[in-house]
């Protein structure tokens, strides 16, 4: 008998991750790297966030709290809702997670049975079709292209939808390739969920107040209010508020659904951290003045970065909406070979070359469902961008 269980055969770890791990063995080796896999904003979490955090521990709150969130957070996420995106809830309505990731995963081991499918436009975040997998779902992919922006059509969703269909994941601005879509773009796609109303809507806001230029941020059931009963909103502190390591994600949608993501979460990590609850707390309710310049300074990383890109040879890099990540193209450089003749026949080649000859981490585009491409996370400094491009445009330069 096997000691491992046969669902490890469906999925795989997580490839963002095992390059940032990669990076960070290579630097305690002494090496030059320069890790550009992580989507961890180099900003520290606001001062008010960390003393919200502190007086929490002072005053004792370090006990288990509810299965899915303290009351107060959750009447600050029925406010933020209805702040930001004209949707109303009830704290009945809302879970709270450790982190998005758990939200997502609660949501699809709730109602996925064997035979159901999940439509994830590619490129994807990598943690979706596996946690569809490790749920016992199907995923099915829908591939967005470069020449459509990365932004998949409305009759590309519809072609899609069976009668197996029970979710479909939408997630803008796009983790990883910065994609935002549009009020009409989302209308377009909205329209098709409308005429099948058994497919039922995972929309992953975490990038909403991370967006640039004149671009403003919808979320489906913002768009249609008729599908307000078939969607689950989810968002975190992760990003906008500089909390990655505090693990605090949130959603909200039917009560039946978050019933059940309750049940799911009470037999596996039960409450999330007590302290990062408060922590979250101040960070909804608390000042919001830091997100403007923020968003400002990714919004000049990133025109840094897909300028310098495209100005490497073989390389074709698009100027997203949003997030803190490109998603260049290197078909100009597949079939070329390194000095050392190592031939490029596919992002993941060019992502392991890149790493070993200049010390710069990237993911590959096969992890996120469309080659070749590489995913460069710009969540750090101006002059370590900089530095990062430079050697990506020296390392294309001599690729004969």
């Amino acid at each position: 008998m096997p000691f491992l269980s046969d669902t490890l055969a469906r999925v795989k770890p997580s490839p963002t991750i095992a390059v940032t791990t990669k990076a960070a063995q290579l630097k305690a080796e002494g090496r030059d790297v320069i890790g550009l896999g992580a989507g961890e904003p180099d900003f520290d979490t606001p001062q008010n966030i960390k003393d919200a955090a502190k007086r929490a521990i002072d005053e004792g709150k370090t006990k288990y709290t509810a299965v899915d969130g303290i009351p107060e957070l959750k009447q600050a996420i029925c406010a933020k809702f209805l702040r930001e995106n004209g949707l109303t809830y009830t704290a009945a309505q809302v879970t709270v997670g450790t982190g998005g990731k758990q939200v997502l995963y609660n949501a699809l081991m709730a109602t996925l049975n064997p035979g159901d499918e999940v439509i994830i436009p590619a490129p994807y975040w990598v943690s979706y079709p596996d946690m569809v997998m490790l749920a016992g779902g199907t995923p099915v992919p829908v591939v967005a292209t470069l020449e459509n922006a990365f932004k998949i059509t409305a009759e590309q969703l519809e072609a899609a939808i069976t009668p197996k269909t029970k979710w479909f994941i939408f997630n803008s601005p796009s983790n990883p390739t910065g994609a935002g879509y549009s009020r009409d773009e989302l209308k377009k796609l909205t329209d098709v969920l409308m005429r099948h109303p058994h497919v039922w809507i995972l929309s992953d806001d975490m990038y909403e107040h991370l967006v640039f230029d004149d671009f403003r941020f919808v979320t489906p059931a913002e768009i249609e209010p008729g599908l307000y009963d078939r969607t689950l909103t989810t968002n975190g502190v992760s990003k906008s508020y500089a909390m990655t390591g505090w693990r605090i994600g949130y959603g909200a949608g039917p009560v039946a659904l978050i019933k059940a993501m309750g049940t799911i979460q009470s037999q596996s990590t039960s409450n999330p951290c007590s302290v990062s609850q408060y922590a979250a707390l101040e960070a909804l309710t608390g000042p919001q003045d830091f997100l403007a310049p923020n968003r400002k300074l990714f919004q000049a990383r990133r025109d840094l970065v897909v300028s310098m890109l495209n100005q490497a040879k073989g390389i074709t890099c698009p100027r997203p909406e949003g997030a803190f990540y490109v998603y260049p193209d290197i078909s100009g450089l597949i079939g070329k070979a390194t000095p050392k003749g190592t031939v490029i026949t596919n992002d993941e080649i060019f992502a392991t070359a890149l790493l070993e000859e200049t010390g710069v981490a990237v993911v590959f585009g096969a992890a996120f469902g469309l080659s070749p491409n590489f995913r460069v996370s710009y969540a750090t400094s101006d002059a370590v961008l900089a530095e990062a491009c430079a050697r990506i445009q020296r390392f294309c330069a001599e690729l004969i």
